[in-house]
This record gives structure tokens, sequence and C-alpha cells, in this order.
């Protein structure tokens, strides 16, 4: 039960101060440090593709970006769990320290001991080995040194009798397993056995082992699917050892199915809200659910529910960041006695946003502004935009789950600020600004042509490019010789090709050059005459 008293918890973090009016933003934007970049075309697309692989990995599986450091504690969780690691030969000292890592990974967050989980490893070599009792390491910090200090073995893979040699110790008070609790068995192989691993892992499965796998190999798919647990989707992994970081979660969650499938826990954990979940213990006609949470430092903020007796999950939101909060259910049945079941959560920190703004897609009129992340707790993005200097702003309002706009009717070749504010739910505001460039108007060469001049020599002529131009970069590559590069002045648009071998086409690219932007290039190909066509020119026009 939780209790009325405790110490009284501190105040939420201060948030940032919020900017003053918008003219003393604009106006302080050189104390922000601000680079100004003014991105073509090259630096458009790279910018872009760069913010969408940072969210597609933010949102991807869960959304979340591969685990590396501390991790939210994971408490009532009860089973033994015993990884099967490929200690043999074929598999290198790389890919034995990358697993390894993985391994601890894995297991980082849960709560070890007695009463909660405990773990141990087996080698898959020429004769099955197991590093460590189950019982042995009940601290993160004993367990995470002893992942580390495993050494390879080498020798054969032989899984068929590292998995009969499983089944012996999972179920063996020698070897510190429990009896009544979840066993689990995570294989890590690089898809190659030398012997049968069929009859084995069925033996497991029958007496109630829930078997994953991870390949980081070649694995026969069909074998490996038959082998895991069912269903395979939820059971089987195939993914490279360098990317062994992004089905960490997944895998973690899956294996709390197991372990606290028995229990009250959370799930689907926020900086504001978690899930919590518990087996069906009434009916709708036997009893109803009384749960009570508070944050473990302030218990006199006691809050209580009341559910059915149907029910199995109830969402609290409104929850306070980084977070730890003591719950209780209370199972108030009319036929049977059932004990509270009690559960700490850990709320994460709030995501901040946005952390990065980009600018890219920069056109005479307009660009693209893109930011990230864009966590469930932002409720809309207020984007304002005004040229430098200058105190003219205008404001752009976008929903909490866009990531992305564009602003237009913009002055060609224009320093702008640009400044997005993600407006939270529960009234904070957090800002962070960029700086763009728009490009000048009509920034491209036009009518690019050849004039055959002699032997092994073109004359390349264009027509001026609009704006203020500081000169033109004309790029010759060859099909038989050199590259060049000639860098003539504004007012010369025509060069000589020369040392172009005969019978061949040239590639020539003619592209203006801006104070604060590239121009955009114009490329033809340039055919020179044969040697015995070339005798007794006359000047003419080639394509």
């Amino acid at each position: 039960m939780l209790g009325s008293t405790g110490d009284t918890l501190g105040r939420a973090r201060d948030t940032r101060d919020m900017l003053g009016s918008t003219r003393d933003m604009l106006g302080r934007s050189q104390a922000f440090g601000f680079k100004v970049v003014c991105p073509g075309p090259d630096f458009a697309m790279l910018a872009k593709a760069v913010l969408s692989l940072g969210l597609w990995l933010q949102f991807a599986a869960g959304q979340n970006t591969p685990e590396r450091g501390p991790q939210p504690s994971i408490s009532n969780s009860e089973g033994d769990l015993l990884f099967l690691l490929d200690s043999s030969g074929s598999v290198s000292y790389y890919e034995f320290s990358r697993v390894k890592e993985f391994m601890w990974d894995l297991v980082q967050p849960f709560t070890f001991g007695p009463k909660d989980v405990q773990t141990s490893i087996i080698h898959i070599s020429t004769t099955p080995t197991m590093e460590f009792p189950f019982d042995r390491y009940l601290s993160s910090k004993s367990l995470q040194q002893a992942i580390r200090d495993t050494r390879q073995l080498m020798g054969d893979t032989n899984t068929g009798k590292a998995l009969s040699f499983a089944k012996e110790k999972l179920f063996s008070d020698e070897a510190g397993a429990r009896p009544d609790v979840p066993k689990v068995l995570v294989w890590v192989t690089d898809g190659f056995s030398t012997d049968d691993i069929s009859e084995p892992m069925q033996l497991l499965k029958d007496m109630g082992v829930t078997v994953f796998i991870v390949s980081t190999g070649r694995g026969n798919y069909l074998e490996l699917s038959a082998a895991a647990s069912q269903p395979p989707e939820k059971h089987l992994h195939f993914v490279d050892v360098d990317d062994l970081p992004i089905i960490t979660k997944e895998l973690r969650d899956a294996i709390l199915d197991v372990i606290q499938a028995n229990r009250l826990h959370a799930v689907d954990i926020t900086s504001s809200s978690f899930r919590l979940m518990w087996p069906k213990l009434l009916s709708e006609e036997t009893g109803y659910y009384t749960l009570q949470y508070a944050p473990i430092d302030d218990l006199a903020r006691k809050r209580t529910k009341q559910m059915s007796g149907a029910h199995t999950s109830l969402v609290l939101s409104n929850l306070a960041s980084e977070t730890t909060y003591e719950v209780a259910l209370i199972p108030e049945s009319n036929i049977h006695y059932f004990p509270p079941q009690t559960t700490r959560v850990t709320t994460l920190a709030e995501e901040v946003s946005p952390a990065q703004v980009l600018i890219s897609e920069s056109g005479p009129r307009s660009f693209h502004v893109s930011w990230g992340p864009t966590p469930d707790s932002v409720m809309g993005y207020q984007i304002l935009y005004g040229p430098l200097p200058g105190n003219s702003v205008k404001l752009l309002e976008v929903d909490g789950k866009q990531n992305s706009t564009v602003v237009e009717n913009l002055a060609p070749n224009t320093t702008y600020l640009v400044t997005v504010t993600a407006i939270y739910k529960s009234g904070k505001e957090k800002s962070l600004s960029a700086k763009a460039c728009t490009q000048e108007e009509g920034s491209k060469v036009r009518h690019l042509r050849f004039e055959d001049m002699g032997p092994n020599t073109l004359k390349a002529s264009w027509d001026s490019a609009d704006g203020k131009v500081l000169g033109y970069r004309v790029r010759c590559r060859r099909q038989s010789g050199p590259s060049s590069v000639i860098s003539v002045s504004p007012q010369i648009h025509s060069v000589l090709l020369t040392d172009l071998a005969a019978g061949t086409t040239n590639k020539v690219c003619v592209k203006p050059v801006y104070k604060n932007q590239p121009g955009k290039g114009l490329c033809r190909m340039a055919h020179v005459q044969p040697a015995t066509e070339a005798q007794g020119y006359k000047h003419r026009q080639t394509a």
C-alpha cells in the first residue's frame, strides 16, 4: 500500500527563459553566434537527407534510436535468462566483442536478484561450457564486468550439444536456476552449426522455455524459424552484427512480455505517461480494482483510481518527467483474496524539441525549414521569420506532428533569421533559431555552344547569367586526357578548349560564381572530328 507521508517532492526544473519580443529576438541575432550558411542545391539535398535519416531512426520500431548508456531501470520482473553464445572459431574476435556489448545493453535495465532476474552464459564450442551460474552475479556492476571478462573459446560450433547442456542447467539448483519462474533462452548465432539442433531445441520448448534467436550471419530461415518460439516474427531476428543495437529494445520488450506476464508492470513509458498491465484476476461480476500511485519522494500526493474487474491495463498520464512513481494495484474480490501488487516506474527525461533546425531547398523566393524531434508532448510549432537586418517578421503555425514547412514569398538574395518554437501541452515553450539565404534570381547559364577552331581545339561560348556574377568556371572532362578547369571574369563569355583528341566526345560544364551561393551550371557534350575529316577544315558550329 502507499503511505501518506514522505518528503515533499522538489519542484520541477525551471523552463528556459522565453525569448523577448520579436524585434528584440531579431536584434540580438548576432549574439546567438549563428554562422550564415546559404545552402545551394547540393547542400540542400545533403541537409534534407541527414534530417530525414535522423528522424527516421528516431521513429522506427517504436521510434527509438539505437540505445547506448544508462536506461530506465526495470523492476518487478522475475525469470532465469540464459544466453547461448557462439564462442566457436567460426566467429571473429570483432563479432564476439560486438555480441558481448549487445548482451549487456539488452539486460542493463533489469533488476537482478533472487526475486528478480538472474542470468547466465553457455558457450557454444567443441564442448559446451557455462561461464557462470545464474545466482553468482546479482548486481548490474558485477554482471557487466563478468560479461566483459568473458573470453572466446574457439573450437567447433556444436550447438546441439550446447542446447542439451542448457536444458540441464536451466532447471538445475546447482547452476543457480529457480523452479517456477519463467525460463528464457537467447541464442546469438552466425547461422552455422555442425550438429543437429532440432531435437534438443524442441525439448527445451516442451519444457516451457521461451526461445529467442538472433542470427548475425546467413542462417537458414526455415530452420531457425522452426527452432524459435512462435510466432517467429516476435522471436527471430536477422541482423548484421554492427546493427545489433537496432533490435535491442524490441527484443528486451519481448523478453519482458515473458518474465512480467504474471505481475503488475509498466510498458510504453514516456516522459509524461506509462501504461500499467496486470494479469486477469477478476471479472466484472467478481469485483473491481483500486489503483494508487504517487511520486516516491512525495507519497502525500497519492492519487486513487477504480476500475471494473474486466480491466487488465490502464494508462497514467500527465506525470512529471524523470520521476519515480510507486504504484499499487489492489484487487477487491467478493470471492477470493488477492494480495496487492506493487511496482515502481520511472518516467523518461522530457524530449527537447526542437533540437535541430535545418534550412534546405533554398531558392530565390522560398526555402524549406525542417526540425526535430517531434515528441507527443508538443501541441504545435510556430515559425517566425524575417530579413536581416530589419524588424519585419511573419509567423507560420503548424501542427505538433509536423516536422517541416516551406517558407514562401521571400526576397531574392536576402538573409533571413528563422526561429522555430515548440508549444508544449504543459504550456512551456522552447525555441531554436537558424539563418538562411535566398538565392539570386536567374542564376543559370544559358545557350552553351561550341565552334570548331582547328585540330584539337573548340571554342565554348555561352550567354551571361543574371545577377551579380563574380565570374564563370568552365570544366572540361576529356574522353582522352586530363580534365581541366578554367576560371574567367564575368565580362568573358567564351574560352578556347585545346588538346582535345580527335574523334572524342568531351563533357563541358559552365557554372556562374556568386558571392552568397553557387550558380546553376549548364553541361553539354562536345564532339571533336576525326583527324581525317579535320584536314582542310573550316570554322563551323558543332553540336
